[in-house]
């Protein structure tokens, strides 16, 4: 829907289809986008003539304006039928005639169109496995050198210590 109430047709291009972004983008993707974008679309910095470059400039401060605020992202979002919250969304072709025929992904899951995890972050991972695991055999293999002996409790008589610390032996002197 747009902010004359219409819904959005899939040949309107997307504000982040204008920013050229995944709608998972960060609020510093966002940032960057915009200040690329609108240095090359200005008015007064393009070669394009000026009526198109005003039209072109308009739409990417619309687009950022919206994608800069949390509420009317979020807001937006919804309408485009984007969901960062949800790991399942229903398909798109729900509400179409099945006479129509065209080729949708049928997956319930996630945008294909999300990145997978790069190499940097499975080492992490890695790392953080390996790291659990060794605190887990270091914690069996205590438990078993230690034994019983881990609940026993060994209390001295305190007054050796005291006596010593009242009647020092003069030997030591």
């Amino acid at each position: 829907m747009n902010q004359n109430g219409t819904i959005l047709s899939r040949r309107e291009p997307t504000y982040y289809f204008l920013l050229g972004l995944h709608p998972a983008a960060s609020a510093i993707e966002i940032r960057r986008a915009y200040r690329e974008l609108s240095k090359r679309y200005h008015p007064d910095t393009t070669d394009l003539p000026t009526a198109l470059a005003t039209v072109k400039f308009q739409k990417l401060n619309e687009a950022y304006s919206t994608l800069s605020n949390p509420q009317k992202r979020l807001s937006y979002d919804l309408k485009i039928g984007y969901s960062r919250f949800s790991a399942i969304q229903p398909p798109s072709d729900l509400n179409y005639p099945a006479s129509q025929s065209r080729y949708v992904s049928k997956s319930a899951y996630l945008d294909p169109s999300d990145r997978p995890l790069s190499s940097g972050e499975l080492f992490a991972l890695f790392i953080l496995g390996l790291t659990f695991l060794g605190c887990l055999l270091l914690v069996i293999a205590v438990g078993l050198t230690r034994g019983e002996a881990a609940f026993q409790t060994n209390i001295q008589q305190p007054d050796i210590i005291v006596q010593q610390i009242i009647r020092p032996d003069k030997s030591n002197r």
